[in-house]
């Protein structure tokens, strides 16, 4: 009993300084970008030895891995659940409630994280350090599959290239609401215009489900 206590006891550990390093390592991510965050900086803010860096994931490359891969499975997730949401009722739901519920979870952690996270990504488009597959083996692919099944069942004549398009298209929009927002929140200037995202992504979604039907051309439309 007691060495089984103890394993516990050094499994929770574990993960718990694991834990401790990725959000560290997160929190000087989104600060000081990749290049300029040191191992050292990792371990201190974690409060942990720099060898635990290494001992657990083999360096910074890696542990940086494992910060956007918690990341992108968080978000994965919410946007599947969100088109099973909508998918999962009785009958074939509409267009808008599709693009609507997909948007929310889209933008949910994005901006719930703040713009740290948001300049993060930002970071990784200009100067890449992650593994080319990972973002689409942990997320595009995966959601990009279930919400083209999603709309070509919503409407049936869209087919699997129009698809793709109409969702590159949304989350093209999505991406730069959030780009737009910040950068009116840092400008700070009070002639500017109030930034109202629930605004904008009703905007969106109207915006695309009209871009989506005006695929069909006569092909009989859909819901």
């Amino acid at each position: 009993m007691a060495s089984s206590d103890s394993k516990i006891g050094n499994d929770l550990e574990i993960r718990s300084v694991q834990d401790r390093l990725v959000e560290a390592g997160e929190d000087l991510f989104c600060q000081r970008g990749f290049n300029d965050t040191s191992v050292r900086d990792i371990a201190a803010a974690a409060g942990c030895n720099v060898a635990s860096i290494n001992y657990y994931f083999g360096g910074k490359d890696n542990l940086y891995v494992e910060v956007w891969r918690r990341r992108l499975t968080s978000m994965r997730d919410a946007r599947l659940t969100s088109i099973e949401r909508v998918m999962s009722g009785g009958e074939v739901p509409q267009l808008e409630a599709l693009l609507k519920s997909y948007a929310g979870a889209f933008l949910e952690p994005l901006v719930d994280g703040g713009p740290q996270f948001v300049n993060l990504m930002m970071r990784e488009m200009i100067d890449p350090h992650l593994p080319p597959a990972l973002f689409m083996d942990e997320m595009v692919s995966p959601v990009m599959m279930a919400l083209g099944q999603a709309l070509q069942t919503i409407c049936p004549w869209l087919d699997e290239k129009g698809a793709r398009y109409a969702i590159v298209s949304v989350v093209g929009q999505l991406m730069h609401a959030v780009g737009v927002k910040e950068m009116f929140e840092r400008c700070g200037h009070s002639d500017m215009p109030a930034f109202d995202l629930e605004e904008v992504v009703d905007h969106v979604v109207k915006f695309s489900a009209a871009g989506i039907r005006a695929y069909a051309d006569g092909a009989g439309g859909c819901l």
